[in-house]
């Protein structure tokens, strides 16, 4: 093939020799002319050749005159562009050239000095409308006509196009290390189209595939604002985006695709719209949209394949940079809950076992600061007890690499505690790590401790509060039989002494029956305002008969102490009961202190003793220095039949009767001790408002009284019934028996008003004896009632509700007290009734 060079000599030397051939529509004349084609050897070519030549090369030629007027295209240039030789001869080449490059080729085409050879890329406009890329060059020659200009265009649309996905690409990955989110890239991203195409109306939408939306981090535009996140719908970006092909949409295009249903107009219309997919080797993740609103004929099929080759590559810098938008996000997200996550948090290295990062939480849990945490171990953190156990534990990895647990934690200051965590492990920059969350469970064991012993003190009240009713119906018949033995028999009978053994025997059970009463917190109390300093003080002149010449006494009382609720009598029980235990933990001798205080306990105190609530406290404590308690003996003292004493020595219910009256009052008990150095009993009564009330001295009646009285007896069990009935009628009185409350009722109603007494059982099967107090008063308000009591729970319920025309008698009872008690109740003055 001939050089390009060659071919413009051949043209210019038939230029130079245009006297014997004139330049025709279709070429020139055809005759042999000659050319040097090597220094030394003339040669002849025949015109002819000169059009095989010139459609044999590469390169498209024209013929300029001076003005500028085409006068000459190769066949190869009508070839390229499209148009007929009569579409170009005798037109100015100003009319072919990009609008952007006339400047430019004109100044070429006017050389200061003339011969002159200038070259430069520019733009020819195909006859389709759609335009080329060449690179230039313009050889001007003087002749006696003026200049000529011979101008030859090499096509390098196909090298251009991947000169500017190369620079694009570059100028996307440059922008990508240089951008830190992804409004900076899709910035830099714009820039770089500009520089290849019309891209001043610009928009990226990315598709959210949960919300099944576009959103558009980008968006720039001449008339239409950026829109909010809207559904994927049928816009022409959901049209690219369903198909996954780029397109060129003008305005033909469009109203075609519309009448399919395909697309509908969103937006401003645009008479040359073109987008492509931004896909990612796994998935179409939006779409990327360039449009002209004033040149239809703005992109061509070439600028598609541009957009649509470095479409791929742009997808992949977003979604690059979305990754790491996410991940900044979520490491945000992990930062703001680690480091305030209430809970202590920290991550370790499972290699080295030293801590890299812990949260604020840990540290105030455990006292070291952030820095020394950095200087130490997960194993500085545990007791030395269990830190070879639990360097075992770390070398033992789960499958799932997930661990949870209770182990023993020790804070700097040496605090040993119960730590609930949870372990995961992970990969963490590279390095094989653990995170894990622990939480301090010591005061939720120790409520949890609480809970079950209270739940078992409860259990073991009921059980005791069911005996004692049970035992005390027992008590009734066996004391009842023999009081009315002893009132028959002489005296000096030798069976006398036998049922005074008996009744003995009888008295101790109700003793004993009373205390199991005390501790299931079901005995009847005579609550009165009181002071505890009267209370210690009288008691504190007995107690130096108790406890010995050996022991030294010391009683504090406490200045303006608040007044508290409770039985005085039972209270004197109470600290009597614990003065005797302070006494036999200290066979040799030691120290009793009995104190009272007002206490203001606040959360911080309920936070160790949750069964308390804050408020304003009465405290009593007695104190030895006595032999103390093991953990294991502090947890059962309160069972009823627990002791530590020798055998014949204890019942084992002192204790349970304290805590059955503290709790029963209202308060809380709490012991603390220590094998070899004492013991400590601190009872908390709420503080009330009030006067201290004076306990009634009890009447002394040496006589039983009597009367002719109807009485209407109802009592279930028959031999407690029969007793209470011969007692009764021992003193006078008419008695009408009833098995339970429905034959009381037929009872009352046939007799009328003639019952001017009812002694009733307190818990009876059907009908309460409560309930049926309550019937009988709304027929005969002025009726008087005594309760019959074991003790039962609804005895101890209803006993606050007693008012002055009723009585409670407690199981058992002597005929005595029962004669005197409806003695004093059918004289007293008649009270107005609202039961």
């Amino acid at each position: 093939m001939y050089g390009c060079a060659v071919v413009v000599e051949v043209i210019l030397s038939v230029l130079e020799t245009a006297h014997t051939a004139r330049v025709c529509a279709g070429g020139y004349s055809q005759r042999r002319m000659p050319l040097k084609t090597a220094p030394g050897h003339p040669a002849d070519i025949p015109v002819e050749h000169l059009s095989m030549l010139l459609e044999s090369s590469r390169e498209l030629f024209l013929v300029l005159d001076q003005n500028h007027i085409l006068q000459y295209a190769s066949p190869s240039f009508y070839k390229v562009l499209g148009y007929a030789p009569e579409d170009l001869l005798c037109q100015p080449l100003d009319s072919l050239h990009h609008p952007q490059e006339q400047s430019v080729s004109k100044s070429l085409l006017c050389p200061a000095t003339s011969p002159q050879t200038s070259s430069t890329r520019c733009r020819l406009r195909c006859k389709d409308g759609t335009w080329r890329w060449f690179d230039a060059a313009f050889h001007v020659r003087s002749g006696d006509g003026g200049n000529i200009t011979i101008a030859s265009y090499l096509d390098v649309t196909a090298l251009y196009r991947m000169e500017c996905e190369r620079q694009v690409i570059f100028d996307v990955v440059h922008a990508l290390n240089e951008t830190s989110n992804l409004d900076q890239l899709l910035q830099r991203i714009h820039q770089a189209l500009k520089k290849v195409l019309y891209a001043e109306n610009c928009f990226v939408a990315l598709h959210q595939t949960h919300e099944d939306t576009f959103h558009f981090p980008f968006y720039t535009d001449q008339l239409d604002e950026a829109p909010s996140p809207q559904k994927v719908g049928r816009s022409c970006t959901a049209y690219i985006f369903r198909t996954g092909k780029a397109a060129l949409i003008n305005q033909s295009e469009f109203d075609r695709l519309a009448a399919l249903g395909e697309v509908e107009l969103v937006g401003s219309p645009s008479p040359s719209w073109l987008g492509v997919p931004l896909k990612t080797p796994t998935a179409t993740i939006g779409v990327l949209v360039v449009q002209h609103y004033g040149d239809k004929n703005a992109y061509g099929p070439l600028d598609v394949d541009f957009l649509d080759s470095v479409g791929g590559h742009i997808a992949l810098a977003i979604e690059r940079r979305s990754a790491e938008e996410a991940l900044r996000k979520s490491e945000s997200m992990f930062r703001l809950f680690f480091d305030y996550n209430p809970l202590p948090t920290w991550l370790f290295d499972r290699d080295t076992l030293r801590f890299i990062q812990v949260n604020e939480a840990a540290i105030a849990q455990y006292g070291y600061t952030r820095e020394e945490f950095e200087n130490i171990t997960v194993m500085d953190i545990r007791p030395e007890s269990e830190r070879q156990q639990h360097q075992e534990y770390l070398k033992n990895a789960t499958p799932e690499g997930h661990y949870r647990g209770i182990r023993k934690h020790r804070s700097k200051k040496g605090k040993t505690f119960d730590a609930e965590y949870i372990s995961h492990d992970l990969e963490y920059l590279g390095r094989r790590v653990r995170l894990t969350v622990a939480q301090d469970v010591s005061a939720r064991h120790q409520l949890e401790q609480q809970l079950r012993q209270a739940q078992k003190m409860e259990a073991v009240g009921r059980l005791a509060g069911g005996i004692a009713h049970d035992f005390n119906n027992l008590l009734m018949v066996v004391k009842g039989h023999t009081e009315l033995l002893l009132n028959i028999l002489p005296p000096a009978d030798h069976v006398t002494r036998k049922i005074e053994q008996i009744d003995r025997s009888a008295d101790r059970a109700a003793a004993l029956t009373r205390q199991l009463l005390a501790f299931s917190r079901k005995q009847v109390l005579n609550p009165q305002v009181i002071n505890l300093n009267s209370i210690v003080e009288e008691i504190g002149k007995l107690v130096l008969r108790l406890i010995g010449e050996d022991i030294e006494l010391l009683i504090t009382k406490g200045a303006d102490l608040g007044f508290i609720r409770a039985d005085a009598s039972q209270i004197e029980q109470i600290v009597m009961n614990l003065v005797v235990n302070a006494r036999d933990a200290m066979p040799a001798g030691g120290r009793l202190i009995i104190e009272t205080s007002t206490q203001e306990l606040d959360h911080s105190y309920g936070s160790d003793h949750s069964v308390m609530s804050p408020g304003s406290y009465v405290l009593l404590s007695v104190t030895d220095t006595g032999t103390g308690m093991d953990v294991e003996t502090q947890a059962r003292i309160f069972e009823p039949f627990f002791t530590t004493k020798e055998k014949g020595k204890g019942t084992g219910l002192g204790l349970a009767t304290v805590y059955g009256v503290v709790k029963q009052s209202g308060g809380f008990i709490w012991v603390y001790s220590e094998l070899g150095k004492g013991t400590s009993f601190k009872i908390y009564f709420p503080q009330i408002e009030g006067v201290e009330e004076q306990a009634p001295i009890a009447r002394q009646l040496t006589e039983i009284p009597k009367g002719t009285e109807t009485v209407l007896l109802a009592e279930d069990e028959p031999d407690v019934r029969d007793i209470a009935r011969q007692f009764l009628e021992s003193g006078g009185y008419k008695v009408l028996e009833a098995r339970d409350g429905a034959e009381a009722l037929s009872l009352a109603k046939a007799c009328g008003h003639d019952i001017g007494l009812l002694v009733t059982d307190m818990v009876m099967p059907g009908m309460t004896g409560h309930e049926l107090a309550a019937g009988l008063l709304r027929a005969n308000p002025s009726l008087r009632v005594i309760f019959m009591s074991g003790y039962s729970e609804q005895a101890a319920v209803h006993a606050a509700s007693i008012t002055p025309s009723m009585r409670l008698l407690s199981k058992p009872f002597s005929r005595g007290s029962l004669l005197r008690t409806v003695r004093e109740i059918l004289d007293a003055a008649p009270v107005e009734q609202n039961y």
